[in-house]
């Protein structure tokens, strides 16, 4: 397992860096990640939870984040409505309200409550609006990003046997015929 562990940190570690390339991420901005560790293990979302795999994700994905300044949203599962676990910072600096639930690996799901164990000053919102995110064995992220999502073709397409999603956001285009996008 140890080996297989180490294959999903660096795979984590792997599709992360590729999306922040890929999506231009900047300080500031946020990426929301959802994951079944039951799908990394190769078994049904839901089924088989693992605090191992988790923490090896996470690990992997707050070493990728380091010293970028992008800040780091962890979805929960269906169990908490999708609710994420953020650092309060997040929640204060884009004026997001907080929720009173603690996510666990039963519901919550055990990325989630790893977060929640792990973060420094970890708190649970409802929504947010992300500027990218990584879909980890098919969790469906889609409700905390941006309006307008451009999927991303990732090269990393696995974290251990769960399939991987990613998608960048953009800025609504509009106007008409005269209108005009950029200088």
């Amino acid at each position: 397992m140890e080996t297989e562990v180490a294959n999903i940190a660096r795979q984590t570690q792997a599709a992360l860096t590729e999306l922040i390339a890929a999506a231009a991420l900047k300080s500031g901005q946020i990426v929301v990640i959802g994951c079944s560790t039951s799908e990394v293990r190769g078994e049904k979302i839901g089924s088989a939870g693992s605090d191992e795999v988790a923490a090896a994700i996470l690990t992997a994905l707050r070493q990728t984040l380091q010293n970028t300044g992008i800040f780091l949203a962890i979805q929960c599962c269906e169990h908490l409505n999708r609710a994420l676990v953020v650092e309060r910072q997040v929640m204060e600096q884009y004026s997001l309200e907080q929720v009173a639930v603690v996510p666990v690996p039963k519901a919550g799901g055990a990325l989630a409550a790893r977060a929640m164990r792990s973060f420094d000053d970890a708190i649970v919102v409802e929504t947010i609006a992300a500027n990218a995110g990584l879909d980890i064995g098919s969790t469906l992220i889609g409700m905390h990003l941006k309006r307008v999502a451009v999927p991303v073709r990732l090269t990393q397409k696995y974290i251990g046997q769960a399939f991987v999603t990613a998608a960048k956001t953009r800025p609504k285009l509009i106007g008409g015929a005269r209108a005009v996008y950029e200088l």
